[in-house]
């Protein structure tokens, strides 16, 4: 949904924000759909399981969000590697540091005022501007969350629920988008 109150600078901050929200549900929605054990199937030897790629989300969501204005976003203490490996055994252990890791990021949003995004950061000691920081790090997201959605779609095999709209229902779902929103947009 989009707003059009405030200034650009707010527009964009909770732009941004329902972005990431996007995404972490629409992740949430496809592991939903599977049961505890296939969280830790990876395609093949050279893929990562979901659990995995979870952690990693985490891990990385972790570095460049805590102190996100004011320390480098690689953290010293960040073992990215360890990210990628699977430890966690049970569904309750994935998702508490998956949600770990997406509680830092919202905080860190919901703190940041329009004066924020002139701001320069640094990732790797690279400078980045707040704004490109912030897409750099939605596009990894998205990214993830769209090797989450395969690989869950694939392993759920006949019993997947579509998570936006099933093939052939464009038609019914702009029908009642119109009806929905009135006949703008026709």
């Amino acid at each position: 949904m989009s707003r059009s109150d405030g200034t650009v600078s707010e527009q964009f901050l909770h732009s941004i924000l329902e972005a990431f929200r996007s995404q972490k549900r629409m992740a949430e929605k496809a592991i939903a759909q599977l049961p505890d054990e296939e969280l830790h199937i990876p395609l093949d030897a050279n893929t990562n399981s979901i659990c995995v790629i979870m952690k990693h989300m985490s891990g990385n969501l972790r570095s460049r969000f805590t102190d996100f204005l004011t320390t480098d976003g690689d953290k010293p203490d960040r073992d990215r590697d360890s990210e990628f490996v699977d430890e966690h055994a049970t569904r309750e252990q994935i998702m508490a540091h998956w949600e770990g890791g997406w509680r830092v990021l919202f905080e860190a949003l919901e703190s940041l005022r329009p004066d924020d995004l002139t701001k320069v950061v640094t990732i790797r000691l690279e400078p980045y501007g707040v704004i490109d920081a912030l897409h750099r790090s939605l596009a990894h997201a998205g990214y993830h969350v769209g090797q989450i959605v395969q690989l869950a779609r694939y392993l759920a095999k006949d019993e997947w629920t579509t998570l936006t709209v099933p093939r052939g229902g464009s038609e019914a779902y702009n029908r009642a988008m119109r009806e929905k929103h009135g006949k703008r947009g026709q």
